[in-house]
């Protein structure tokens, strides 16, 4: 169960997001019991999900506008912000259910970190093809070249004891890249990681920004790539 009397903070990155980001505060809220801290970290985004969120007025939800866009530092940005003993984050693009982070969340008596697995028993990918070949591709590279034993290096998708941050930092650029660089991090300070399985879709609302185009993707995953043979460098080839 969950440590008892933690506080949860959870991080959600918004950028064109205004048709999903109430539903999964409410679905958050449903989910996490108190005290919750909910932190949406808006990188301007032009549809005016900022303005929906503090239309909301809700005293757990704090709301961030930042100028600049990218997702690790917008996660980043929402870690540092963040008061709770528990940190979360995930997408806000419901592709990441809140009943699963709390499972998740629940782990955290046992564990130092839990991640949301599309790779662990009872979880599966179900977006279209080249993208569950792309993911499955950056996995197994991850997994043959650093180990660990991580299903899913490059989820997203945790719940962590704060105290992880005196073993880990993240590195605050790119796309998903950081999560990687994170987790083997996290792996061979000896830290206890656990991964519960989710079946992941694609989003319903709004459009993916992994995917806005075939060149963009593939540049990202090149940059996954680089990022992991970077990991496996630093770390001495080994």
């Amino acid at each position: 169960m969950r440590p008892e009397g933690k506080k949860v903070s959870v991080v959600l990155p918004t950028y064109c997001e205004k048709d999903n980001i109430v539903p999964l505060i409410h679905g958050l809220h449903e989910n996490i019991a108190a005290p919750l801290e909910i932190i949406v970290v808006d990188d301007a985004s032009p549809d005016g999900t900022a303005d929906v969120v503090a239309a909301l007025a809700d005293p757990d939800v704090k709301l961030i506008r930042r100028k600049a866009r990218g997702l690790a530092a917008a996660f980043n940005r929402g870690i540092i912000e963040s008061t709770g003993d528990i940190i979360c984050w995930m997408d806000a693009d419901t592709c990441m259910p809140p009943e699963v982070l709390r499972q998740m969340v629940d782990k955290l008596d046992e564990y130092d970190i839990a991640i949301g697995s599309r790779y662990a028993e009872g979880g599966s990918d179900n977006r279209a093809w080249v993208r569950v070949t792309s993911s499955r591709m950056v996995n197994g590279f991850a997994r043959w070249l650093l180990g660990g034993g991580i299903g899913d290096y490059d989820s997203g998708f945790i719940a962590i004891r704060r105290e992880v941050f005196d073993h880990v930092t993240i590195m605050p650029y790119g796309y998903g890249e950081y999560f990687i660089e994170m987790i083997c991090d996290a792996h061979r300070s000896g830290l206890k990681i656990t991964e519960v399985g989710y079946a992941f879709k694609d989003r319903t609302e709004g459009f993916s920004k992994s995917m806005p185009s075939l060149f963009s993707f593939m540049r990202t995953g090149t940059h996954y790539f680089y990022r992991i043979v970077k990991v496996w460098s630093r770390l001495g080839g080994k």
